[in-house]
Order: C-alpha cells, then sequence, then structure tokens
C-alpha cells in the first residue's frame, strides 16, 4: 500500500493560507479519515515543528491524529547518512548556510527525505514545495528527492492519486 509522508508545510500552509480549521471542516475531516486509515504518516521532526506553536493547528493535530501517526526518525539513519553524502557532494553549489540548516538534526526535510527512502516504492513525499535547481540559498525537499529517488507529490496531487475529494 502506498503511504504518503506530509511535510510539516502540508499542515502549516492549509491551516494559515488555504483551508482554515474554522472553514474547511471537509479538508480536515478527510485529513483526519486518511491519517486513521494509515494512508498519511509523518515524522516526529514534523511533530516538533508543528508543535513550536500552541496554536489551533497543534490542538487539531493532538485531538485529530493517531497516537503513531508521527513515526520515529532513528530507523532511518542509514538513508539520512547518504542524504548527508549527497548534500556533501553538492557543497560547490548551495550556500554553507544552506547546508547546515538543510542537515540540522532538528530540522525535518532530510529525516523526511530519509522515511521514503527506506521504501522507495510505497512512500511518498507530500511538500507544497516546488523544485529549484539553481537555487543557492536553500536545498528543497523536491531536488533532493529526485536526485535520491523518491517519489513526491504536492498535496493536490496526492488527494488525486488517493481518489479523495472533500
Amino acid at each position: 500500500m502506498k503511504v504518503f509522508v506530509v511535510d510539516s508545510n502540508f499542515f502549516i500552509e492549509a491551516h494559515r493560507a488555504i483551508y482554515p480549521l474554522d472553514v474547511a471542516i471537509g479538508f480536515w475531516s478527510k485529513l483526519k479519515q486518511l491519517a486513521h486509515e494509515g494512508k498519511i504518516i509523518s515524522i516526529d521532526k514534523v511533530k516538533d515543528e508543528l508543535y513550536q506553536n500552541n496554536d489551533e493547528l497543534k490542538k487539531w493535530c493532538q485531538k485529530n491524529l493517531p497516537k503513531d501517526f508521527f513515526k520515529d526518525t532513528d530507523p532511518v539513519l542509514t538513508q539520512y547518512a547518504k542524504i548527508s553524502i549527497w548534500v556533501d557532494s553538492k557543497r560547490a553549489h548551495y550556500l554553507p548556510k544552506a547546508i547546515t540548516e538543510f542537515l540540522a538534526a532538528d530540522e525535518a526535510d532530510a529525516f523526511l527525505i530519509a522515511n521514503g527512502m527506506a521504501d522507495l516504492e510505497n512512500r511518498i513525499i507530500v511538500t507544497r514545495e516546488v523544485s529549484d535547481p539553481k537555487g543557492k540559498k536553500r536545498i528543497k525537499i523536491p531536488d533532493c528527492c529526485m536526485d535520491m529517488g523518491v517519489t513526491y507529490v504536492n498535496p493536490i496531487e496526492m488527494f488525486r492519486m488517493l481518489g479523495e475529494t472533500f
């Protein structure tokens, strides 16, 4: 079964700009359903990012997502090491700050991709980020995914692949 591994921006941008919790009830009900069916998951570092603010999004996640929704990243350290080697090979392209931020232990992006690498045939990364191969200031999830062979989609593509509407 395909499992979609969602980035923090999936939740944050939906909450702040696209699907407010008090307006787009169908969207949030659908997320809850998909999470409980095991069709979408995320990682502990995304949880940390989401829970930084004591806001309505944090409260919604705590109330509506299954206890095992946010997966531990320790099992994907081998894949993370491969990403680190890939990043090191890109030092001539990216600014040092971009590399440091991407590989920071508390940053979710590299660990999200590592989770996808752990099961290339069944895990798909979901992010609102857009590829920017010429960019130097920030390593984008899609650019790393492409080089590491990890499938990624945006949220609407995910819903289409799942055949879901809201």
